[in-house]
């Protein structure tokens, strides 16, 4: 299963790098694959192993923040191993292969 989520603190200043940082921190401590963009932090793993860490860095950045929104998005793909990587593999296999053609 692949995860992706957003953590947003609201009634901060524009930037929110502090407040999410400790929320990235905890997701690289957790172990399972991850990484994280602009805009996601996505995570492999089971539901209740990828839920609880996201439980976990959304309560960090609500010690800093008076509040925070959650966004998550799932993929259920019991086929695909190792998402994380995988699936962008496959995308550069089609990407590929319509350049040659």
């Amino acid at each position: 299963m692949l995860v992706a989520f957003a953590l947003t603190p609201m009634g901060v200043k524009e930037s929110v790098a502090e407040y999410v940082a400790e929320a990235v921190k905890i997701v690289r401590e957790s172990g399972l694959p991850n990484r994280s963009d602009s805009m996601y932090t996505m995570i492999e793993g089971e539901w209740d192993e990828v839920m609880s860490v996201i439980r976990r860095a959304t309560e960090a950045v609500a010690l800093k923040a008076p509040r925070v929104q959650v966004s998550i998005k799932v993929d259920v793909w019991p086929a695909m191993p190792a998402p994380l990587d995988n699936k962008i593999a496959l995308l550069e296999q089609h990407v590929a292969a319509t350049e040659g053609g």
